[in-house]
């Protein structure tokens, strides 16, 4: 799936669902989060770092529940000690739920399901290798925020575990711990 078709069909119905509620505290909310993930291989010696970005659109529907959308793009230089680079990007949609246990603080939790891109890589394929690989992204957080002022807020922490299927000649899984920090924007009160 195209990622800009992805983000195309995500937006209606972002704005879709902030519509449905009236009465939510916040109806819409987009997120920049710095992010660092770490992967988890079994052989520890293997694991890496990647480093980039998130955008994340959110919508509020009802009670807590909503639906968010999260594009993340990052880079390391080196899989494990092979020495070849990796740029991973995913596209997610999904349901989030968040709780606002005092005025200041939100909590929320997701299950986001999308597509992942690695690109400026080595991949296994039936021919050899090729440079890029695409497959199923699946990532299961939450996060806190802290609300500076009535429409901006700090997200302290934002946490995932970060399933994904691209080729890799064993299994074709990798599994990632994604953490990140950043700034909210709220709209719509």
């Amino acid at each position: 799936m195209n990622y800009l078709l992805s983000l195309a069909l995500a937006l209606p119905l972002l704005a879709g669902a902030a519509a449905v509620h009236a009465q939510e505290t916040s109806k819409l909310d987009a997120g920049v989060t710095f992010i660092a993930q770490r992967s988890l291989k079994a052989n520890s010696g293997q694991n890496f770092w990647t480093e980039g970005g998130s955008i994340e659109l959110g919508a509020n529907i009802w009670k807590g529940w909503g639906v968010a959308a999260n594009i993340a793009a990052t880079h390391g230089n080196s899989i494990g000690t092979s020495g070849v680079p990796l740029s991973l990007e995913t596209a997610t949609f999904g349901p989030r739920y968040r709780w606002h246990p005092k005025q200041k603080w939100s909590i929320y939790g997701q299950t986001l399901l999308g597509e992942a891109n690695a690109f400026h890589t080595l991949v296994p394929a039936a021919s050899g290798a090729q440079t890029d690989g695409n497959g199923l992204a699946l990532q299961i957080g939450g996060g806190v925020d802290l609300k500076l002022r009535q429409r901006f807020a700090l997200r302290l922490l934002d946490a995932a575990w970060l399933h994904t299927q691209l080729p890799n000649a064993t299994n074709n899984v990798q599994n990632t711990l994604r953490l990140g920090a950043g700034v909210v924007v709220r709209f719509g009160h």
